[in-house]
């Protein structure tokens, strides 16, 4: 965010009357219901925690009591990235307010108060990496032609897909899929330590959200610019 920015919210204390996207600083991620109803908070993890995932990004959702990394780039003074869940179950809450204890474990209060997947009423959470390979995305590149995913661990030879849509912003509580549709995955080159794929994608354009399924991690994310 910038001092000054307008980031959407045609409700706030703003003198921005137009409604154009154009007309608003891009988020790094345009989130849709299905994935996250409610992006409650974001936060670092710590240099020194969590082993491979130190300095990564994480969203904590109100609305599915979920916990996403982050992985994201700047491209062209613009950040974009995508959104995946950590390997664990949800919560019973929603989940906000995250902060790392100096025992590298993340805290986190709960809730429910309005519309959510979670509707226990309160929660105390405690999370801390365990022994098991992550295997969640660390970074992604967005190129003419192709997208990189560089994973925590190695993850094989995973079968992959993808798809491309655009939503409206309004009023209303999230949008609709609109032009939804397949692309085309010709190939994919694995990295030699197994943690970096590059999909060779020749129909890949900016766009509001794509999902990427890579075996049993599913990304949503979002292009502005490819490089």
């Amino acid at each position: 965010m910038k001092p000054g920015g307008f980031y959407g919210n045609m409700f706030g204390y703003t003198s921005v009357t137009d409604t154009a996207d154009s007309a608003m600083e891009p988020p790094m991620v345009w989130m849709t219901n299905a994935k996250d109803r409610s992006p409650a908070e974001l936060v670092w993890v710590p240099k020194n925690a969590w082993g491979n995932l130190g300095g990564s990004l994480l969203n904590l959702s109100y609305g599915t009591g979920r916990v996403f990394i982050v992985p994201n780039e700047e491209v062209g003074g613009k950040w974009q990235g995508a959104v995946c869940e950590l390997p664990m179950p949800a919560f019973d809450t929603g989940i906000m307010r995250g902060r790392f204890g100096p025992d590298g474990a993340l805290y986190t209060c709960g809730m429910f108060a309005w519309a959510g997947n979670a509707t226990a009423p309160g929660g105390f959470h405690r999370i801390r990496r365990g022994e098991s390979p992550a295997q969640v995305p660390l970074a992604v590149e967005a190129r003419k032609g192709s997208l990189t995913v560089t994973f925590s661990d190695p993850v094989g030879d995973p079968v992959c897909a993808m798809k491309a849509w655009s939503l409206k912003r309004s009023a209303k509580y999230g949008s609709g899929h609109f032009d939804e549709h397949e692309l085309a995955i010709r190939s994919v080159k694995t990295s030699a330590d197994g943690r970096t794929l590059t999909l060779d994608i020749p129909d890949l354009a900016p766009t509001h959200c794509y999902e990427l399924k890579i075996g049993d991690r599913v990304l949503h994310g979002t292009i502005h610019s490819l490089r």
